[in-house]
């Protein structure tokens, strides 16, 4: 009599699959942020178009020479590095020297991400480490903007982007203010269409909100992005905002400017939903929303600097496995029993 031997597989959870693999889902947030790097070569033009291939290619290009190096299978399939080059080229001025745009591409995945094991290891968003240490090193350059929709900018470059290795940018063009600087220093509010539509100086990536949003949506629509994340820092900056703005509305701007100025829409939604380094549980994300919210207010109103939204999401990144800690359900039926010792 023949018998069939049978095994029993134990696993860990989850037990039900969506059927979406990593590189799929990271794709399709690619697909997302096209429309956001579209807009910005339409309105900052070559120099925009330099800086987000670059760091693109930086970072893809590091990633592949470390595996390699590290003999390991290279994983620059899954998307990952492609994201975090997109989201970091994003969050730069259009002028950077692109010598500096490509160290901080190497500083993203080497030191924000491959040094802690890869993807599914970062503890930080490593698009936004990058970004922090290009900060650090380069502050005048990494402040220095370029007004948007200029009449050459399709054909001719500002006289820093080509600046050589190592040596100083000189900015001999024209440079503007963005609505945050102005807000802060000269107390003068954008206008509110200006800045959901992009009509404004800053970063290549983060000054035209409704296209963010759409993209936020999308990722939203196919579960492939947390929208409590967003949705908590949106609800906390418009309460503090709001608060400060009834006290002294002369100084501190209302919440709608609060909402679509600066880097808020693009970090909310695709920098602070980090599946790795965002919370897992549901009350966890509301808590770190709630702490990047109050963090970027802090920040924007009483700091040195007039953004503050990459720092609010690397320390609440630090809280995240703190929080999943604090807020961890009790496994069913242990609540209220002492452990014998």
């Amino acid at each position: 009599m023949n018998l069939t031997q049978k095994t029993l597989e134990i696993r860990t959870s989850p037990h039900i699959l969506s059927g979406m693999s990593t590189d799929t889902i990271m794709r399709n947030v690619v697909y997302a942020l096209l429309p956001v790097a579209a807009f910005a070569v339409y309105a900052f033009g070559l120099a925009a178009a330099l800086v987000i291939s670059v760091s693109t290619i930086s970072t893809v290009l590091t990633e592949h020479v470390l595996c390699r190096l590290t003999k390991k299978e290279s994983t620059i399939g899954d998307w990952s590095a492609a994201i975090t080059g997109l989201l970091y080229g994003l969050t730069l001025p259009p002028g950077l020297p692109l010598w500096m745009v490509f160290c901080g591409g190497v500083i993203a995945i080497a030191l924000g991400k491959f040094m802690f094991g890869g993807l599914g290891y970062n503890p930080f968003n490593p698009a936004l480490v990058g970004r922090a240490v290009m900060q650090a090193a380069f502050p005048v350059a990494i402040t220095t903007w370029h007004p948007a929709f200029t009449t050459d900018r399709f054909y001719n470059l500002p006289d820093s982007t080509l600046t050589l290795p190592f040596m100083a940018p000189v900015f001999k063009a024209v440079t503007t203010a963005t609505p945050l600087a102005q807000m802060k220093f000269d107390h003068k509010i954008a206008d509110s269409y200006d800045l959901a539509m992009g009509f404004v100086s800053g970063s290549t990536g983060e000054t035209c909100a409704v296209l963010i949003l759409l993209g936020g949506a999308y990722l939203a629509w196919r579960k492939m992005m947390n929208w409590r994340i967003p949705a908590a820092i949106f609800l906390t900056v418009i309460v503090l905002s709001e608060f400060f703005h009834y006290l002294k509305p002369e100084i501190y701007p209302d919440s709608l400017f609060m909402l679509l100025s600066g880097g808020l829409m693009l970090g909310a939604v695709f920098m602070a939903t980090d599946m790795v380094a965002s919370p897992m549980t549901s009350r966890g994300v509301m808590i770190y929303g709630a702490l990047i919210g109050i963090l970027v207010v802090v920040i924007r109103l009483w700091g040195g600097l007039p953004e503050g939204v990459m720092y609010a999401i690397l320390i609440a990144n630090a809280a995240s496995p703190h929080i999943d800690r604090l807020v961890q359900p009790r496994v069913y039926g242990t609540g209220g029993v002492k452990r014998k010792t």
